[in-house]
């Protein structure tokens, strides 16, 4: 059992994430950051080395469970998010996967129809099991005050990664797969949505009070394409968890989305949506608040930048979402070389004085 993380004195017990997720008043808008754990903390690379592997790191519940809760000792936001990795559920299903100095995340590519035979759900939770116990661990330590979020990325996503073998900059493998095999692509898309429903159930039932989909590489699809591979499976992945968890809300994240976050929305019944930083805050505000909280849109930049830079942004996105269903966060993760003292004056302003 972890040690408990006492409650800042002043605090009430009450989850500022959930309220704002519920449509509940709250005193302040809540904030996260997305990588709010990571290699910008000292204690984060400590024991990455330690752990010797990213991949021992977030499979070993006691890593697992540390990381998740360095972020929250120092900053108390007001949700702390499971330490894993997207790439964990291709893993499950059997697909290799290493995670390599300088070069990121590599798997041994899933490049046709021919290859989805090595692919499988058995043994799936088996594989996973050492997260859903992170899950639960996380539950009974963290603060009162504070929720925890699960997540998983969208099958659009995962899937770039799964054919191309690694990350790219335009999506092109899983493209060419998609548009001149759709039929072929769907069936590894079908997959995904099954695991990743399955994913996110156990998740909750280990006691997530909130998941994320990640849709990292949404806005590279072109509108004829988003909805068949962003919205449906999101879609599809919505209804399954609210059919066995009517109440937990599920907030999407489909960066580079455009104009299209509104159809996002209205189609896939997130109760969130996260904006990435090019997504200007003003016109999330007019059409997105009327259908959804919005959490979002903090360039992480300026957050290494800090100063007057990071201090006007700030401003101007509580000033465009006062009065909205808003969760202060990032358009994207914290980056590597984000000065600590940066995200405690964040911290600080976001707060407002709070003890």
């Amino acid at each position: 059992m972890e040690t408990l993380i006492p409650s800042p004195s002043g605090h009430t017990n009450t989850k500022r994430l959930l309220d704002v997720l519920s449509g509940k008043p709250v005193d302040r808008a809540p904030f996260w950051f997305m990588r709010q754990a990571g290699r910008y903390l000292p204690e984060y690379r400590a024991l990455r080395a330690r752990a010797g592997s990213f991949l021992d790191l977030a499979y070993t519940p006691d890593f697992a469970v540390e990381v998740t809760l360095q972020p929250i000792r120092r900053f108390h936001p007001d949700a702390a998010i499971l330490f894993s990795d997207i790439l964990v559920v291709p893993h499950a299903l059997g697909q290799d996967l290493a995670f390599r100095e300088g070069e990121g995340p590599v798997l041994d590519p899933v490049a046709g129809v021919a290859d989805l035979t090595r692919l499988s759900v058995k043994g799936f939770h088996d594989h996973l099991k050492p997260v859903y116990e992170t899950v639960a661990r996380l539950r009974e330590a963290l603060p009162d005050d504070v929720a925890l979020i699960g997540f998983a990325g969208a099958p659009w996503t995962v899937a770039t990664y799964m054919v191309a073998g690694r990350g790219t900059s335009d999506q092109a493998p899983a493209k060419a797969w998609a548009y001149g095999d759709s039929e072929g692509f769907q069936a590894l898309i079908d997959l995904l949505v099954e695991s990743t429903g399955d994913y996110l159930e156990r998740q909750v039932e280990a006691g997530a009070e909130t998941v994320q989909i990640f849709d990292t590489w949404a806005g590279s699809l072109p509108p004829s394409q988003f909805a068949r591979w962003v919205i449906e499976p999101t879609k599809a992945i919505v209804r399954r968890l609210k059919q066995r968890f009517p109440n937990v809300p599920v907030i999407g994240f489909p960066r580079g989305a455009g104009p299209l976050y509104v159809r996002y929305v209205r189609e896939t019944g997130v109760d969130a949506v996260g904006i990435d930083t090019a997504l200007p805050a003003d016109w999330a505000a007019e059409h997105l608040s009327p259908l959804a909280a919005v959490q979002g849109n903090l360039d992480p930049q300026l957050v290494v930048a800090g100063g007057a830079a990071m201090d006007d942004d700030v401003e101007r996105i509580q000033s465009a979402f006062r009065g909205c269903r808003h969760i202060f966060n990032l358009g994207h993760g914290f980056v590597p070389n984000t000065p600590v003292a940066h995200v405690e004056a964040l911290v600080r302003r976001l707060k407002g004085g709070e003890e």
